[in-house]
């Protein structure tokens, strides 16, 4: 057989990889405004000698760095969307680049839960003024940043019914400026307790507070990811519509085996197991099921139903 005439039955599996996405450019343009807010915190944290600050502007560049795996993961996905080393294209760096954003996310956590046991056992002296006008410039920037990230991000979640494979990557993102957000609100809160309450404390115990926070949305971001990364099965929708279209309408055929799993941001392929007395052909079955913008490769392998195969069932 002449290798044009398969040309029938091969296809890429670059499935929309190669496109550049609106998350990238929210990703990259919110990283711009995180590295200058964490360079105005960290110079004014030292200047005006406030530790407070200081860690503040820390934290925001620990999430500029991972701010910036989230736009490397974008990049190199969409150029090597047409690697033939990945079996089914790039889709999964997306997932890849939120895992690692999770852990992140944690040590973050870990990092808050230390320094703030820290300034309970030795409080240190803290410009108050100086420290509150540049927290509400934090806590602006990190809004317009929440607000940029995540127009995209709920849009995206709410135009698809399933949820398990959205743009993790974005997600990432979005929950690293939640978490900045989260702490420069509780950072003016508590200086604003110390300052006029004499509550001192309030400053660590809001750091906890809000290391709990992050750890849970951590956790979260590490399951849905994980999940993915480990080609856990596809949502049981997608599995019952799949067994309704094979098995459906009278047909004798039934679903020996069936793998579903996320290849990319609401993308799936499958792989489907068909035993029947009379089966039709796999391009019959393709058909049946159809390839829409969700389930994007399907594989599918057909079993003649024997006599004895059938007395055992």
């Amino acid at each position: 057989m002449h290798r044009e005439s398969l040309e029938r039955w091969q296809h890429k599996h670059v499935f929309g990889q190669d496109k550049k996405k609106q998350g990238e450019r929210r990703t990259l343009f919110v990283i711009v405004l995180t590295s200058a807010m964490m360079v105005l915190e960290i110079v004014a944290g030292l200047h005006y000698g406030s530790m407070a600050l200081l860690a503040d502007g820390l934290h925001m560049a620990s999430h500029a760095a991972a701010l910036g795996i989230s736009a490397f993961a974008y990049v190199y996905a969409r150029r090597h969307a047409r690697d033939e080393r990945f079996s089914f294209g790039t889709g999964k760096v997306n997932a890849l680049g939120g895992f690692t954003g999770a852990i992140l996310l944690a040590f973050f956590a870990i990092f808050m839960v230390w320094e703030s046991v820290e300034r309970m056992l030795n409080p240190v002296a803290i410009a108050f003024n100086q420290a509150i006008a540049v927290a509400v410039l934090g806590l602006l920037v990190n809004g317009i940043s929440v607000w940029i990230l995540g127009v995209h991000s709920h849009d995206h979640g709410h135009s698809h019914d399933h949820g398990h494979s959205h743009d993790h990557n974005l997600r990432s993102a979005y929950l690293h400026v939640l978490a900045d957000a989260l702490t420069s609100f509780t950072a003016i809160f508590a200086l604003l307790a110390a300052k006029y309450y004499g509550l001192v404390w309030m400053d660590p115990l809001m750091g906890i507070v809000g290391a709990l926070m992050v750890a849970r949305w951590s956790l979260g971001l590490l399951g849905s990811t994980g999940d993915i990364l480990l080609d856990r099965q596809g949502p049981e929708e997608m599995r019952t519509g799949i067994r309704d279209r094979i098995e459906g309408d009278g047909s004798d055929a039934r679903i020996a085996d069936l793998h579903l799993w996320s290849i990319g941001p609401n993308i799936y392929a499958a792989i489907v197991s068909i035993v029947a007395d009379k089966p039709l052909t796999a391009d019959q079955y393709r058909a049946r099921l159809g390839l829409d913008d969700e389930l994007v490769h399907v594989t599918i392998e057909t079993h003649l139903r024997s006599d004895e195969t059938e007395s055992t069932e």
